[in-house]
């Protein structure tokens, strides 16, 4: 029996959604607590904009990972990492799955210029249009030829970028916040968080990887390489996330709450990455705990920040 056709919901693969909603929330508190006061509009909008945005890149994603042959090979796919396989099971859905990812486009563009023309100053206009830009380009050139960023050994550096720089800083500019010394010192953390998902899922996804020649950083240097820079980003991450909490000063460190889940759940994925580095199967549980960490910082990033505007 043909498996149902997926949902909107399950297209957008929405889940994954809070690895901008996360950084949009974040960089807004933040540049509250600079500005002393909130755009209720421009949060709105800039929430709209990074979600289309993020909804055009994982559809793009489906599509040239399909087209290209990575998701048929991958045995190792999971819910964590190898993309849906929407297409694989539908097919017939390519011309629905192209309309979503343009839609998220056409959704981003039009909250630009909703900012553009009733919320962000002119001064920060070139900021706002050249993140939309920027963003557009990834959300499709991630995977899609000719670029092929992901193919070419580029893709965590994108990830980071969109994810944590990009994403803090359109947030800061909807409340006409530009590179203040606090939002420069959030843009790493989020990045990071989210690139952590990309490295674990490519040691699960190595071997259709290297058959289709997308060369990420477990392709290229191997998997107990990649299992160790995976700790060392989220070292960083920590590193980040203190050096944010001083700079906030007095009330500043509630948003240590954000590392709870890294002293509960990281030593537990790093047992596993350090034994089974090799092992897809073995690290499919790892790759659920990261996601789980991911979700945790987040949440508690946002609500550690908003109670560091009320304690204040």
């Amino acid at each position: 029996m043909k498996p149902q056709k997926p949902s909107l919901f399950q297209m957008a693969r929405a889940p994954f959604l809070s690895s901008i909603v996360s950084p949009l929330i974040a960089g807004t508190l933040l540049a509250v607590s600079i500005n002393n006061s909130v755009n209720i509009l421009g949060f709105l909008f800039v929430l709209i904009l990074g979600i289309g945005l993020h909804i055009a890149t994982n559809v793009y994603n489906d599509i040239y990972d399909t087209i290209q042959g990575t998701d048929k090979i991958n045995v190792h796919r999971n819910e964590f990492s190898g993309g849906s396989g929407i297409l694989l099971d539908h097919p017939e859905m390519m011309p629905d799955m192209y309309n979503l990812a343009r839609a998220g486009l056409v959704m981003g563009l039009i909250a630009t210029l909703a900012l553009t023309m009733f919320v962000v100053e002119k001064s920060f206009w070139i900021y706002l249009w050249g993140l939309y830009l920027l963003s557009a380009f990834f959300s499709k050139f991630y995977t899609a030829a000719p670029l092929k960023v992901a193919y070419r050994g580029l893709g965590e550096i994108s990830v980071w970028f969109a994810f944590g720089p990009m994403a803090i800083l359109v947030a800061a500019v909807s409340q006409n916040v530009g590179f203040h010394p606090i939002i420069i010192a959030a843009m790493p953390a989020t990045g990071i968080s989210t690139l952590s998902i990309l490295l674990l899922g490519q040691l699960i996804d190595l071997d259709a990887d290297k058959t289709t020649g997308k060369w990420g950083v477990a392709a290229r240097f191997g998997t107990k390489a990649t299992s160790y820079i995976y700790l060392l980003v989220q070292i960083l991450l920590i590193i980040d996330i203190i050096v944010l909490a001083y700079l906030l000063h007095q009330r500043g460190w509630v948003i240590l709450m954000s590392l709870i889940p890294y002293v509960l759940i990281l030593p537990n994925i790093w047992k596993i990455m350090n034994k089974s580095h090799a092992d897809p199967t073995a690290l499919k549980p790892a790759a659920k705990m990261n996601v789980q960490l991911h979700l945790l910082f987040s949440i508690l990033l946002s609500l550690g920040i908003g109670i560091y505007l009320i304690l204040r």
